[in-house]
């Protein structure tokens, strides 16, 4: 396989050449948007990569967002508009709008698209939820096939399957009603989506895999080294990189990537977010990447503060007002002195140490709960945030009061008891212990309108 290479003149016509196997002719003419190493787009570009943002297609009207996004980035990920709960919102019809809306704004500027996502455990509309075994396998062929067909030549990438692998020291499956149609699941939804569409990259996407000594990294690692070996289809291997004080970057990030990338796969950062945006780990990100020969590009996960996810941890490149931070700097700066590595490494580590115990002991205190929005016409993601008190806790419960015609409709890290009105919250295996003063997130989505939620939370 060839690895990607981009060439960038300003405002002239750049040139992305798939290293998918079945696409390794494949190129796409893109237009830089702006002079070359004067914007992150540009930059990157310059050096054979991407730099690409997450879009919500609802702030597509908001001029102060889209001046920024216009000028800065040359790749583009939906972040909620392709998920399975928004493309086929009823069994068997399918809904493009949103989405369509986002890629004929970045196309028709330029920008490339990665899709995302094409199979998930959440985000899964209701009927899917309800479903099990072939019925669901079927349904869940159907629907990559379907939406990857509607896409097939506007999308360079899909993130096929999104967050397949659980947290913690097993390395293997999280349980999933996907998971229990059978452990093929996975090889399955590639094999269906290289068949809808065989130019795009086919990558595996998750989070907490940054880390080369973790176990969850070494499943992954290990599901891609099968998967190649035995022909399945896969071209990339995405690496979410939400940084934060739960989950910081780590020093053999680097070894991550290109152990990776000695498989035969591209690297891509998918959903970057840094916990009050430092800039020397920026810059790290960054200067890792570009160490990385089959590191494609890197996608921050939002455009300024207040688009974020996780708003309140200030993580982008960009403050809510639109400014450029510290960060960003550091980011254009990274770009501008790196060089284009031409020849990966062939020998990724092996045998990582053992996972030091990270689960901190059971205890009694009280909790805290957080919440932030992304709202758009007609519905809602809630994240939810659950701080510890001055000592651990064992559990917790949140309660929160959704307005009238607010409904949920799904739900991730977390048990709940409601849908409308009054919803009660509890923990899931994995998150109920949480360290004094440390923090642990999960989320939902809602039809309606979410107003102001104020969530009260009790520990145990």
């Amino acid at each position: 396989m060839r690895n990607t290479r981009w060439k960038a003149a300003s405002r002239a016509a750049i040139a992305l050449t798939s290293a998918g196997a079945l696409a390794a002719g494949m190129a796409l003419i893109l237009t830089a948007p702006a002079a070359a190493g004067t914007t992150l787009g540009a930059s990157a570009a310059e050096k054979g990569r991407y730099f690409g943002t997450a879009v919500a297609g609802f702030k597509l009207s908001d001029s102060a967002y889209t001046t920024i996004l216009n000028r800065e980035f040359n790749m583009v990920t939906a972040e909620n508009e392709m998920k399975m709960n928004a493309t086929e919102p009823q069994q068997g019809q399918f809904s493009y709008g949103a989405a369509d809306q986002i890629v004929n704004h970045a196309r028709s500027r330029g920008m490339s698209v990665r899709g995302h996502t094409l199979a998930w455990h959440s985000q899964q509309p209701g009927w899917m939820e309800s479903m099990s075994g072939s019925a669901l396998r079927s349904a869940m062929l159907n629907h990559v096939t379907q939406v990857a067909t509607h896409f097939r030549g506007q999308v360079v990438a899909w993130d096929v399957v999104n967050e397949a692998f659980a947290d913690g020291s097993s390395g293997g499956r999280r349980d999933s009603n996907l998971q229990r149609t059978g452990n093929d699941w996975i090889e399955a939804a590639f094999r269906a989506a290289r068949a809808a569409d065989p130019g795009a990259k086919l990558c595996y996407n998750d989070y907490n895999t940054d880390n080369w000594t973790h176990a969850k990294t070494q499943g992954v690692y290990n599901m891609v080294r099968d998967f190649k070996s035995r022909g399945v289809p896969i071209d990339c291997v995405g690496f979410q990189s939400h940084f934060n004080n739960d989950s910081p970057y780590v020093s053999n990030y680097r070894t991550t990537l290109s152990s990776f990338a000695a498989l035969g796969v591209d690297v891509q950062i998918t959903e970057l977010d840094i916990q009050g945006a430092s800039a020397n780990t920026y810059r790290s990100v960054v200067e890792d990447c570009l160490a990385v020969a089959r590191c494609n590009g890197i996608t921050v996960w939002g455009i300024r503060d207040s688009d974020s996810w996780r708003a309140s941890q200030t993580p982008l490149l960009f403050n809510s007002n639109g400014s450029k931070k510290p960060a960003y700097d550091a980011v254009l700066a990274a770009l501008n002195n790196g060089t284009t590595p031409t020849d990966p490494p062939t020998d990724p580590p092996t045998d990582p140490p053992t996972d030091p115990p990270t689960t901190p002991p059971p205890g009694q205190g009280g909790c805290t709960a957080t919440v932030s929005v992304n709202q758009w016409t007609g519905g809602f993601v809630a994240t939810v945030r659950v701080t510890a008190g001055s000592s651990a806790i064992s559990g917790w419960t949140v309660t929160i009061g959704l307005p009238s015609g607010a409904t949920v409709t799904n739900a991730w890290n977390a048990n709940r008891s409601g849908n409308t009105g009054t919803t009660n919250w509890t923990n899931v295996a994995y998150n109920g212990q949480v360290g004094a003063g440390q923090t642990t997130e999960w989320g939902f989505q809602a039809n309606g309108t979410a107003g102001t939620l104020s969530p009260t939370c009790s520990a145990r």
